[in-house]
């Protein structure tokens, strides 16, 4: 089984939406806002906010997400879930933008 650095580098199109993420977080927060409503339909908003302060970094945290916290869910969210989930939910991402006239190349 092949090690990889990042949680996110064994799927090309997860590290393209993470990428996409780190790049353009201003333009990217309603895509990201879409997503997670999306996810609390099927889990809850409870489920979701419970789950963040479980993982949340204590002082504000230091890495490129923690700066929004809608950018901040998002990617812990895509974090915990199984690596298929993580696709299907890269997938789902990518397609949104599109439909949305975004450019992701």
């Amino acid at each position: 089984m092949q090690e990889y650095k990042r949680w996110y580098d064994h799927d090309p199109l997860l590290l393209k939406v993470i990428n996409l993420l780190k790049d353009y977080q201003d333009e990217l927060k309603e895509q990201a806002e879409l997503f997670l409503s999306s996810i609390e339909e099927k889990v809850s908003k409870e489920a979701i906010d419970k789950f963040y302060q479980l993982v949340k970094p204590i002082n504000g945290g230091s890495r490129w997400y923690d700066k929004d916290p809608v950018i901040s869910k998002t990617v812990e969210l895509l974090r915990v879930v199984p690596q298929d989930v993580q696709h299907q939910a890269a997938q789902t991402f990518i397609e949104t933008l599109l439909r949305n006239g975004i450019k992701v190349d």
